[in-house]
């Protein structure tokens, strides 16, 4: 049964966490939901009622395990209809609009960049129009859109200030809202990135778990408890004045020693060119990094030793389970990770568990699939477990 997004609201506290519990972690038996919920199994009947008469929840295929035996009849177990509903979601760069069309659960169904020639926001909101009627052509009547921005945003509506598209307060949900017909979520797109892995990615089912950033800046997010902490410093560049060489180059970005000077892909990218006079591009000086070139070696070992103290800055005070690292950056841990894990080891104490850290080579539609999770998050299940 397809039913409209706002079909499924208000939810309640209680149904809105059971039908998260079964998003982010289904099918479940009911028996599993009441455990993890802490319910009793008449508590669960009436919260799972009109969750499933509204569509978003169903019973699924295959009894719960030792219902028949007991109850006569098999019992089947809950699940979110997938692909009943699609969502948009969009990452705006400083010179192009990556999108994507997800389902229910965050799994992108398709793809569509545009280029981005001008920064007005009116021309920016109609060009997201165009490629959102373009979506659904092929996937009609999207529950809602997902936007995700460099920089800060208020009330997941306004960007409040974007360095990359020169943006102040600009109303940006309104402006597509007034375009779209569709409801809308803004959100800082390093925000939007570590929702997406706490409920569908590497975070997922984690009570504490960390997400660092690396590209033309330094991100990070942290989810406690199962939720991500919402921070006024959501869309500034922590790592201007996150240090960790104060020795370290100066560069026209960030502080020196700074983890910006020292880490981003324009910072590399800059310390390489003053030495040799110059230009290359990160990927070019990852593989000569590798091949012995020295002076992409010294920059490159540099900024794995940067790293290291980060990861082992925020193992030893948040002491997450996970540490995600993420971005166009992270193939410097293929190049040089023995540096980036002895340097990691040198500043955690001697008898401290080992750091959990994976990387995900990210293109800007994960990025954009962070964003249609928000909207998925704030659209149909309100905002709880969404960052407030």
């Amino acid at each position: 049964m397809t039913t409209s997004a706002a079909s499924w609201l208000p939810l309640s506290p209680g149904e809105r966490a059971v039908a998260i519990e079964v998003l982010v972690r289904g099918p479940l038996s009911r028996s599993e939901i009441a455990r993890r919920l802490n319910l009793s199994a008449g508590s669960l009947t009436r919260l799972t009622k009109p969750l499933i008469a509204s569509g978003l929840l169903i019973e699924a295929a295959g009894p719960e395990e030792g219902t028949e035996a007991r109850q006569g009849r098999p019992s089947q177990p809950l699940d979110i209809v997938a692909g009943s509903r699609n969502f948009i979601g969009f990452k705006i760069t400083e010179d192009r609009v990556h999108g994507v069309v997800t389902t229910l659960r965050s799994d992108i169904v398709a793809r569509h960049d545009r280029p981005l020639t001008t920064h007005d926001p009116a021309e920016v909101a109609d060009l997201l129009r165009e490629m959102t009627e373009k979506f659904a052509g092929t996937f009609p009547d999207p529950a809602g859109i997902g936007i995700g921005v460099g920089g800060r945003v208020e009330g997941r509506s306004v960007v409040v200030e974007s360095a990359f598209l020169g943006w102040s307060d600009v109303p940006l949900a309104q402006l597509v809202e007034e375009r779209t017909g569709l409801p809308v979520v803004v959100e800082n797109d390093v925000a939007a990135l570590v929702e997406a892995e706490s409920w569908f990615g590497a975070g997922r089912g984690l009570d504490r778990f960390a997400v660092l950033t690396i590209g033309a800046g330094i991100g990070y997010g942290l989810v406690l408890g199962g939720s991500r902490v919402p921070s006024p410093e959501d869309g500034r560049d922590v790592g201007r004045r996150w240090m960790v060489n104060p020795q370290g180059p100066l560069t026209p970005d960030g502080e020196r020693g700074s983890a910006v000077s020292l880490l981003t892909v324009p910072s590399v990218r800059y310390q390489v060119r003053a030495a040799t006079g110059q230009d290359a591009t990160y990927e070019e000086i990852l593989g000569r990094a590798a091949a012995g070139d020295p002076v992409s070696a010294r920059v490159v070992d540099e900024a794995a030793r940067a790293l290291g103290v980060l990861v082992a800055q925020i193992a030893n005070f948040a002491m997450p389970q996970k540490i995600l690292l993420a971005g166009e950056g992270v193939g410097l841990v293929d190049v040089a990770g023995r540096v980036v894990e002895e340097t990691v080891l040198a500043h955690r104490h001697p008898l401290a568990g080992p750091v959990d850290l994976e990387t995900k080579v990210s293109d800007f539609h994960d990025w954009a699939r962070g964003a249609a999770v928000l909207a998925i998050q704030v659209l149909v299940l309100g905002s709880a477990g969404a960052g407030e």
